[in-house]
């Protein structure tokens, strides 16, 4: 592991609310989830715009979507229920 240096004012604050031997756990578990965070904020930001809504007629108004999307859970639904062997 690297040594990282931390303002003692935050450190101080975050010893009020993580027990004792939980501090290094805690800002590792926040910093993966900032990572996290900030990957899917790229991703969304690199995909914007290629959906072009004459190409998804399915998806015109919210109840079309709905509609859809309902259609796609049964489908999953039943290749789940035949996988299982499941009635």
């Amino acid at each position: 592991m690297t040594p990282i240096r931390f303002p003692a004012e935050l450190l101080d604050e975050i010893d009020k609310y993580i027990e004792d031997g939980n501090r290094s756990k805690f800002i590792i578990d926040a910093a993966r989830k900032e990572l996290y965070r900030l990957k899917q904020r790229k991703a969304i930001y690199n995909a914007a715009g290629i959906f072009v809504e004459k190409d998804y007629p399915e998806l015109k108004t919210s109840e079309d979507t709905s509609n859809w999307v309902r259609k796609i859970r049964e489908e999953s639904e039943a290749r789940r229920r035949d996988l299982f062997d499941e009635k």
